[in-house]
């Protein structure tokens, strides 16, 4: 494994994090045993980063992880989480006022059976509340000691620059990977400028940059992305067929897997600190921990990059569903 320091922080981190997305329910059902057993696979292969949200299933995922790290030692652990989502009938909805931030953090801390949360992340924007009232809410928080680091997640730049005249931002989780580079004109020079540690989710295209995936693909009515225009249609079979060409170059050129081909090639873009990959078996934990030591050199890079040139965009998911 490969460690690095996430920004202006003090937080030393493994350069691959173990995300909890898939193991709140947005995914489909979660066996708990399984979901376990890849955490602390992750633990065994030095990963130090855990990534998790109160929105995933609103303290499932929370309770998981604590349970699956229990008896490991948290000092040499960087536990991250999010907050800012409330569940509303029949969905979610954005809500960063100081009263939901205030319970959020005390859920999560309740919920991860710990004292403090070394990042706590601002899981989207809620336009319906100032910038400025959330920062000052967490640098409250901050000070009373239940929160070490404040970072946010899906933000832009004039977002941030808000957020920063209150607290400055220490963190910043977007999605990010070979179909989805939104982030790289603007956002990331910003954050290397600023000296913002940056986190990046859906480095394999949410399971598309894998062998898992094909035509006759179909998602359980619980997953996401059984309604996601990305995962159906033209769409879906266009990228599939950028995918098997990706496979194939990455096992003539390097004998390995596109998953690890896809997160070496994340984790090689310059100001991403680390990736984030989550899984509910622990085979494909090895894999993904793997990807730190496969080096792109510029050629491969450009061939790469010739390669993606026809795939279409992917999306991720918005708390609204879109």
């Amino acid at each position: 494994m490969q460690y690095t320091m996430l920004g202006c922080t003090d937080l030393r981190v493994s350069r691959v994090a173990f995300g909890t997305w898939e193991l709140g329910g947005a995914w489909g059902t979660t066996d708990e045993v399984e979901a376990v057993a890849a955490i602390r696979r992750a633990l065994d292969q030095g990963v130090t980063l855990f990534d998790t949200a109160q929105a995933y299933g609103f303290g499932d995922s929370e309770r998981l992880l604590a349970r699956a790290l229990r008896g490991h030692s948290r000092e040499s652990l960087v536990i991250a989480t999010k907050g800012g989502v409330r569940p509303v009938e029949g969905g979610v909805t954005r809500d960063s006022s100081p009263e939901w931030i205030r319970q959020g953090v005390e859920a999560s801390l309740r919920a991860l059976g710990a004292e403090s949360i070394d990042l706590y992340q601002v899981h989207w924007p809620d336009p319906r509340c100032s910038f400025e009232e959330t920062a000052a809410t967490l640098a409250a928080l901050v000070a009373e000691g239940k929160i070490r680091h404040v970072g946010v997640s899906n933000f832009y730049i004039g977002q941030m620059n808000r957020f920063s005249s209150v607290l400055p931002v220490e963190s910043l989780q977007s999605p990010y990977s070979l179909f989805q580079r939104e982030i790289e004109n603007e956002i990331l020079p910003y954050t290397e400028v600023n000296g913002i540690g940056v986190l990046v989710y859906g480095p394999l295209a949410h399971g598309l940059l894998t062998s898992n995936l094909s035509h006759s693909t179909t998602f359980a009515a619980d997953d996401w992305r059984h309604a996601s225009p990305s995962f159906r249609g033209a769409t879906f079979r266009r990228n599939l067929e950028v995918v098997a060409k990706l496979e194939t170059f990455a096992q003539q050129e390097f004998g390995t897997s596109v998953s690890r081909l896809a997160v070496a090639w994340t984790l090689a873009r310059p100001g991403i600190d680390v990736a984030i990959v989550g899984t509910r078996d622990p085979a494909h934990v090895d894999d993904a921990v793997r990807a730190v030591d496969l080096q792109l050199d510029e050629e491969a890079l450009a061939n790469i990059d010739n390669i993606t040139s026809s795939a279409v965009t992917v999306t991720s998911p918005s708390p609204e569903g879109g």
